[in-house]
């Protein structure tokens, strides 16, 4: 089996599932400090995988070698079958262009308005758009993560940190992506907020058909929308598998991970929501935010 030795591949197994980055030897250090070696893993079309180690393990590093932000040291990075190891730049662009990326804290440009930085990949790639389509389209995709329209000519300091992540991830669905990666994309938000987006991702992936790489620690978000968890560990990928897959195994750090105090309460929470409705699931949060006084688009822990 390719990926990680020790758990199966779920989902994976089925013939059909076309494999969409696929990561073989892949080597990172930083001087003295070597952070990944001989990491394999696949990611499948149409699925959310959830990448989850402890601090140091190099998850960012890891989706920054797939993204082209980080040179591995050794290793084969492949995306929709095109290797990206010295990749032509013209070869990459074409690529790229098929992602999004959400980055921590939304990584807007200050000095953008919202609907600016949504414009911003689309300026890149076709230069020929005129004002009044980028406008429009903006306006789609501000809309289309949650958020109000009249949030589209603010700029992100005139945004709650909710609403940042929300900006941010209009900008990472600009071009029309088959391939979304989120780095940390619930940190800092209240959990009413975290749930809200977490919702927001599920529906955004079934809809428009996306494959999702999460980096994340929230185990909420793990139970609740993804379907195989990928956990990094010993400078590798350990295992990858549905999380009652990787329940089943003994490596310590998985087992104090999954069964210590929040991972047991984020299951109890899995399993009072398994068999409900999924809209009536959001009903009940949008009227908790509502009684706090708040929306989920602007929900967040600092605000």
């Amino acid at each position: 089996m390719s990926g990680a030795p020790h758990a199966s591949q779920g989902a994976a197994d089925k013939p059909d599932n076309e494999v969409v980055i696929c990561v073989r030897h892949l080597s990172n250090r930083f001087g003295e400090q070597l952070v990944h070696e001989g990491l394999d893993l696949d990611v499948h079309r149409g699925e959310i995988l959830g990448v989850v180690g402890g601090s140091g393990t190099g998850k960012s590093v890891l989706m920054r070698s797939i993204i082209g932000l980080q040179t591995p040291e050794a290793g084969e990075v492949t995306v929709f079958g095109i290797s990206m190891n010295d990749r032509e730049d013209k070869e990459a662009r074409n690529v790229r262009r098929r992602w999004g990326v959400l980055f921590q804290g939304g990584a807007l440009f200050s000095t953008l308005t919202v609907a600016e930085n949504v414009q911003v990949p689309l300026r890149e790639y076709f230069p020929g758009l005129d004002l009044e389509l980028l406008d429009e389209i903006a306006r789609y995709k501000v809309t289309m993560t949650g958020l109000p329209a009249e949030a589209g000519p603010k700029y992100p300091s005139e945004l709650s940190g909710g609403m940042r992540k929300r900006a941010g991830l209009a900008r990472s669905l600009a071009l029309d992506p088959e391939l979304l990666f989120l780095d940390e994309p619930t940190a800092g938000l209240d959990p009413i907020g975290a749930a809200a987006f977490d919702d927001l991702i599920k529906s955004l992936k079934e809809t428009l058909g996306l494959t999702v790489f999460l980096i994340t620690h929230d185990l909420d978000t793990l139970y609740a929308i993804c379907d195989r968890v990928a956990v990094l560990a010993d400078r590798r990928v350990v295992a990858v598998g549905t999380i009652p897959e990787l329940l089943a195994l003994d490596h310590p750090w998985i087992q104090e991970y999954f069964n210590g105090p929040r991972g047991r309460a984020a299951q109890d929470a899995a399993v009072r929501e398994e068999g409900q409705d999924p809209a009536e699931n959001l009903k009940r949060r949008r009227a908790a935010m509502e009684s706090a006084g708040g929306d989920s688009a602007g929900s967040d822990s600092g605000t």
